[in-house]
């Protein structure tokens, strides 16, 4: 199985607002780069897409090392609340329901195809691959600025 790096980040001007997410691939040597954005969009959306964009790149099943900033994404897989969330048909401990459903589908989905670890990485504190990431949403998301 191939071991995948993954960096991952998200960017809003204004949340709402237009938005950006920044992606970085690293395999054996080898790097890709993936961005894009919305109009009108989150913060939050955006840092899921971003690992939706990263995992669905991949050709094959991977063993994914996914580096991410945002503790929503990380907080999410790691605590077990995705598990929860979709046992309980994507609503939350607190009766209701799930922000973003259908990243997190997709997000769910995507994690039983791969063999995911996630590194929750401090954002904006000089990480290179995490400031290119930041770079590449910012840059995404300007490009909807009228």
């Amino acid at each position: 199985m191939k071991k995948i790096n993954m960096y991952t980040d998200g960017a809003c001007r204004g949340n709402p607002g237009p938005g950006g997410y920044g992606v970085i691939l690293e395999y054996n040597g080898h790097r890709k780069c993936l961005s894009g954005g919305e109009a009108s969009t989150t913060n939050n959306r955006m840092e899921l897409m971003a690992a939706i964009v990263g995992m669905e790149a991949l050709k094959e099943e991977c063993e994914i090392t996914l580096c991410s900033d945002s503790k929503y994404l990380i907080d999410a897989i790691e605590k077990g609340w995705l598990e929860s969330w979709h046992d309980r048909g994507w609503v939350k401990a607190d009766k209701k329901p799930v922000l973003n459903p259908d990243l997190w589908q997709k997000i769910y989905s995507l994690l039983h195809k791969h063999k995911v670890h996630t590194v929750w990485i401090k954002g904006h504190d000089g990480h290179p691959e995490n400031e290119e990431c930041d770079r590449m949403a910012t840059a995404e998301a300007d490009k909807f600025k009228g």
